[in-house]
């Protein structure tokens, strides 16, 4: 994959999907409409919350939650009083569900986010928090289907353990095959040079400690 396209500053490597608004690269795509197809004969609604984003978009998540005009959560999805951190705490509030501009999977087209409209009470709204996929939550029979099913269409869920600095994100799907060859490519030198020419805030702190954030939060063990 080109350098733009990798950090999501291109998205000439997309094609769109079904659902409008998405887009993911085309052997994803036909691997997530086979995969699609087979819960539907399970009765499962499978559908897409989020698919590929943008540099700029990420960049404008990321400056939100960092300035407090978002919500930023802490590991329980509860709100953090956001003017009481220091450049480094808010730095690591934010990675922890939402990822460095230039870093996300999301720019790749190999990843999307999930869940079963059929599934969410029709007063509830859609958080993508880790209680609704987990037992006793709406998209509980989804979670346990994906578990048994998505391997053999090439997907897995890169955040399905917290053992580094990212949050449990049993809604996120990565196309392996797809993935796999893009986060070979990433490097903190390559995203260092991109963030160097944007306005991100908590520019300096990122800088200095990119290495390290490479390692806790976007390097996969």
């Amino acid at each position: 994959m080109n350098t733009l396209c990798l950090l999501g500053l291109d998205d000439s490597h997309l094609v769109p999907l079904t659902e409008p608004g998405h887009r993911l690269q085309a052997e994803a795509k036909q691997a997530f409409m086979a995969m699609q197809a087979a819960a539907a004969k399970a009765g499962l609604q499978l559908m897409p919350a989020s698919s590929f984003r943008s540099f700029e978009r990420q960049l404008a998540i990321w400056n939100g939650k960092f300035d407090g005009t978002r919500p930023l959560l802490d590991a329980y999805s509860q709100p953090i009083e956001t003017h009481s951190l220091t450049d480094a705490e808010r730095v690591n509030a934010i990675l922890r569900w939402s990822a460095l501009p230039g870093t996300s999977r999301h720019h790749w087209g190999t990843d999307l986010d999930i869940y079963d409209p059929s599934l969410l009470p029709q007063d509830a709204k859609l958080k993508l928090e880790p209680w609704e996929y987990e037992q006793e939550g709406y998209f509980y029979p989804l979670s346990q289907w994906l578990a048994h099913n998505m391997a053999r269409f090439g997907f897995y869920l890169p955040f399905a353990q917290h053992n580094r600095g990212v949050a449990v994100e049993p809604w996120h799907l990565s196309y392996r095959p797809l993935s796999a060859q893009c986060a070979t490519q990433l490097t903190p030198a390559l995203v260092a040079q991109t963030l160097k020419e944007q306005q991100i805030s908590g520019k300096a702190h990122i800088l200095n400690q990119l290495d390290t954030i490479f390692v806790r939060y976007i390097t996969e063990d």
